[in-house]
């Protein structure tokens, strides 16, 4: 195992032991939050689940946990999930697994959300990891531009790119398809989130602000806990 994955392997294990027997917990996507669902059922609590992605649901229902859909259950009490960056005061980019729409979901539908991560996802300027931003399909090129404008009024020069996979468009859940805006550093994340889901067309974007409560990050010296 590599040092980065036994970053994410610990963080997702403290992660599990925040969970309590009874509790609805969103379970997030991608290579950190999947160490977190193993050691969630590993620890064998009456729990019922709400997943942000189809392949999640899948790991989650194999080892045996029970996953519901989301408005189907209570309120969840805690969602935890992995992230792209994590910047000052618990900003995030969120996406690189193509399931923002479904993670941003779930976490404004919990009491309480929790990032995951390795030591190297922590930035002090977000934008370095280009910014995931879902969009309808319909008339998507259209909206591509539309979303450089926006871009451009933030001193983003970069043309967003259509997230392609094996030749062909990748496709979210929903059937929706991903740009990738590489910002290089993103000084205003607030005015940048709101224009960007003012544009038509766009669904949502990979800025996930003032949503975590707390941070778990694996470091070669063990997990730190950080705070907003």
């Amino acid at each position: 195992m590599s040092d980065v994955d036994a970053q994410k392997r610990a963080a997702g294990e403290a992660a599990a032991q925040l969970v309590e027997d009874g509790m609805v917990v969103g379970l997030g996507t991608g290579s950190t939050a999947a160490w977190f669902v193993r050691a969630l059922a590993a620890r064998g609590l009456n729990l019922t689940c709400v997943a942000t992605s189809q392949a999640t649901a899948d790991l989650a229902t194999s080892l045996g946990l029970t996953v519901a859909e989301l408005g189907e259950t209570r309120p969840i009490d805690l969602t935890v999930d992995g992230a792209d960056e994590i910047g000052p005061g618990l900003a995030l980019i969120k996406g690189g697994g193509a399931a923002l729409l479904r993670e941003k979901l779930v976490w404004e539908a919990s009491h309480r959300s929790v990032v995951i991560a390795d030591a190297a996802k922590q930035v002090a300027v977000l934008g370095k990891f280009p910014l995931p931003i879902e969009v309808v399909a319909f008339g998507h090129k259209t909206t591509a531009l539309r979303i450089c404008d926006v871009l451009s009024e933030f001193e983003i020069a970069m043309m967003p790119r259509l997230r392609v996979t094996d030749g062909a468009p990748v496709r979210t859940d929903g059937g929706n398809l991903i740009y990738d805006a590489a910002c290089g550093a993103i000084v205003e994340p607030a005015a940048l989130a709101a224009a960007l889901k003012s544009l038509t067309g766009v669904v949502e974007h990979g800025l996930f602000l003032d949503l975590a409560d707390q941070a778990l990050i694996g470091t070669a010296n063990g997990v730190t806990t950080l705070e907003p």
